[in-house]
């Protein structure tokens, strides 16, 4: 039977990804109060808070699931990717779909 510390131990990584990603969403939003370079709306946080979650998420499932190992780096090293292509696409556009954000 597992003791109390094994079933719990997923807990506190939930808040700390949680928290990092407030964290991230918190930059732009502090940087709109100083400057009218960073012009965010609803739906800009609510995507990028989506996707900082899934991410955050996807990795949480890799982390408990795979031993380390090859694999466990490979799929990692996918997600981070698909994190960063998908960011930079809805930022500038590097791909030219009609998700682009110019």
């Amino acid at each position: 039977m597992k003791n109390q510390e094994t079933l719990n131990s997923g807990k506190p990584r939930i808040i700390i990804i949680l928290s990092v990603i407030a964290s991230i969403l918190a930059i732009p939003l502090i940087a709109m109060q100083f400057t009218n370079e960073v012009q965010w709306d609803l739906r800009d946080f609510a995507v990028m808070g989506t996707l900082l979650l899934s991410t955050g998420l996807g990795i949480e499932l890799v982390l408990r699931n795979l031993k380390a190992g090859i694999l466990r780096t490979v799929i990692l090293v996918v997600i981070l990717l698909a994190l960063f292509l998908i960011w930079a696409e809805l930022a500038v556009g590097i791909f030219g779909t009609p998700f682009a954000g110019s």
